[in-house]
């Protein structure tokens, strides 16, 4: 893997001059003692940032990306409406959807996620150089890519090795995960990362509003800073691990952040160089000019492979076949190499395994906040504490609980006890089981797992807001309809489950054959009703009963999980004859 972005990044650096002057000149703006290493890759005499996220946790996997970059000359920022034909070339605009989606997922990062400061520009930047803003903006009204984007498959030939986490339902790849949509999601990312953007009760990678929300909630899932440099590397390094990829999104960021302007959807341009491209480097790409020799790193100096041989000093001839008329100066003894000293290791690399540290029981009721944290110690093999470790907790399985935020991912350092505690985990309305696993941020060993259960919302008590008593003819209907209050402990039992049910008798609860009933769907009588919840103030209003002919008197019965139970009387009579008005009688008494 690692000779692969090595390739990708000799192959990038020599894309063309002008992209190498100004990733050496953005560097350079950054870090001022910039030098090159071995393999092309740019350092400074700190260390740079890295990212410790592998490729199966990232956003793409390390996929192939766009290596163009923009413009020298940035357009005037200019307004959103009006004539965007007549505000620079279609290269430097973004597309009206796109450009929409990208401040969306900033407007509400910034309600979510203040202190991460997530500039809408960073999508922008990301989204040019992964999918060329949606391949130029074809996009329907909906912010979804006209036809799939998809990356090549993750074999490990040239690429991660990442086999298939979705069954080809994102990707068509049964086999190997691709890299999706137009922020090019792996789908194994997008399966905890996936947001929906643009409300339609759906998370798709191929949406482009569902995939700007969720590449910003990527880039501020730890507590990164976004305005701060150090952490904007780490988070573009955690989306897709190679340095060039960091200076390539840099530089669009910049360019944006200097000024861009809105294009119609389909009309932008689509990068032509990228990073798996064997013929990347030959010549300059499409449009730029320039020499085709990149320039140096700064800080270094020419190393021909070849130096003339130096002219003797004495100026006297040298005769090869003949004895030498000058004494022999003996060699030199060569110096010694200057051995590197092995840094000492870091508070992680002394990490061994983790323990569980007292977290017991992991329950909570839909809706609610676990009341249990969430805690792992970070431990040597002696069993010792180990401070200052960043430890990543992910919740795993079919559920939609999350952190406090709604993350399913959050990074926590160790305090002096090497313990780390979660962020509040928040269950949704999926009941079950899932998992909460703890990992080690930058070395491999086991992870330490948490199981978890999502129960369903209970009421201990349910009041008639209404008619206990209700009263129908045969063959009619009820005129009153039922109304009940549900509470668990005095308080409001917000969307709670409620059975209603028609039984024989309060001793028989059987489900009755006779009677009042209600309707379903197609007008057929049923007698039992599941899938009632009381709204936000605990109340629910069931629908209209029914009478057969059958006359008596009868039983609602209305259940919760909880406890929660309340038994409405049913009537079912003929109407009463009328009382006779002995003052309107005809008199039958005899005349006299």
């Amino acid at each position: 893997m690692a000779a692969h972005f090595d390739r990708r990044l000799r192959k990038a650096a020599v894309t063309t001059t002008v992209a190498a002057v100004a990733v050496a000149a953005l560097s350079a703006s950054q870090a001022p003692d910039v030098t090159a290493d071995g393999n092309g890759r740019q350092t400074t005499a700190d260390n740079m940032p890295t990212s410790d996220t592998p490729p199966a946790e990232s956003a793409t996997g390390n996929s192939p990306y766009y290596t163009d970059l923009p413009p020298l000359n940035s357009p005037n920022p200019s307004p959103t409406t009006g004539t965007p034909s007549s505000r620079g070339s279609s290269e430097a605009g973004i597309p009206a959807t796109v450009l929409d989606a990208y401040k969306k997922a900033e407007s509400e990062l910034r309600r979510a996620k203040p202190g991460c400061n997530l500039p809408w520009q960073l999508l922008a930047a990301i989204g040019k150089v992964e999918s060329g803003q949606a391949r130029g903006g074809r996009v329907d009204a909906d912010g979804t890519t006209i036809g799939r984007i998809i990356g090549p498959q993750l074999d490990g030939n040239g690429f991660a090795l990442i086999k298939d986490t979705d069954n080809g339902v994102y990707d068509g790849n049964s086999s190997y995960d691709n890299a999706v949509g137009p922020m090019q999601f792996i789908p194994s990312t997008w399966a905890w990362a996936g947001r929906d953007g643009n409300g339609d009760g759906k998370e798709d990678p191929n949406n482009v509003y569902d995939a700007a929300l969720a590449a910003g909630h990527y880039l501020c899932r730890f507590d990164w800073d976004l305005s701060d440099q150090a952490d904007l590397d780490r988070a573009i390094l955690s989306y897709n691990n190679s340095q060039d990829y960091l200076n390539t999104v840099l530089s669009w960021l910049e360019h944006y952040r200097r000024g861009t302007h809105e294009i119609p959807d389909g009309t932008g341009s689509l990068p032509v160089g990228r990073s798996d491209d064997t013929n990347a480097g030959a010549s300059p790409s499409p449009g730029r000019t320039g020499a085709s020799t990149p320039p140096k790193a700064p800080g270094t100096t020419p190393s021909p492979d070849h130096s003339p041989s130096k002219p003797p000093s004495s100026g006297q001839p040298t005769d090869p076949g003949g004895p030498s008329t000058s004494p022999s100066t003996p060699p030199k003894d060569p110096t010694p190499p200057t051995e590197t000293p092995t840094p000492p290791p870091t508070p992680t690399d002394t990490v061994h395994h983790l323990e569980n540290a007292g977290t017991t029981g992991l329950t909570a009721i839909a809706g609610d906040t676990f009341a249990e944290e969430i805690s792992a110690r970070a431990e040597t093999k002696a069993g010792k504490a180990v401070g200052k470790v960043r430890i990543r907790f992910t919740v795993l399985g079919d559920t939609d609980a999350a952190f406090t935020g709604g993350d399913k991912v959050a990074a926590v350092t160790t305090n002096a006890s090497g313990v780390a505690v979660a962020p509040a985990l928040v269950a949704g309305e999926q009941t079950g089981g899932f998992t909460v696993r703890a990992t080690v941020i930058g070395r491999t060993v086991p992870g330490l797992d948490y199981k978890a259960t999502v129960t369903e919302r209970v009421a201990d008590a349910l009041t008639s807001t209404g008619e206990t008593e209700l009263t129908c003819t045969p063959g009619g209907e009820f005129a009153a309809p039922v109304q009940v209050k549900a509470t668990l402990k005095g308080a409001v039992a917000d969307k709670v489950a409620v059975t209603a049910t028609l039984i024989k008798s309060e001793d028989d609860p059987t489900e009755n054959d006779k009677g009042p009933y209600f309707k379903d769907a197609d007008g057929t009588a049923v007698r039992t009703l599941t899938g009632l919840k009381t709204d936000a103030k605990g109340l629910l209003e069931l629908p209209k009963l029914f009478a057969d002919d059958a006359e008596g008197t009868y039983v609602l019965r209305l259940t919760t999980p909880g406890g929660g139970r309340l038994d409405i009387t049913l009537n079912v009579a003929k109407a009463a004859e009328p009382t006779p008005d002995p003052s309107t009688e005809p008199s039958t008494a005899p005349e006299a």
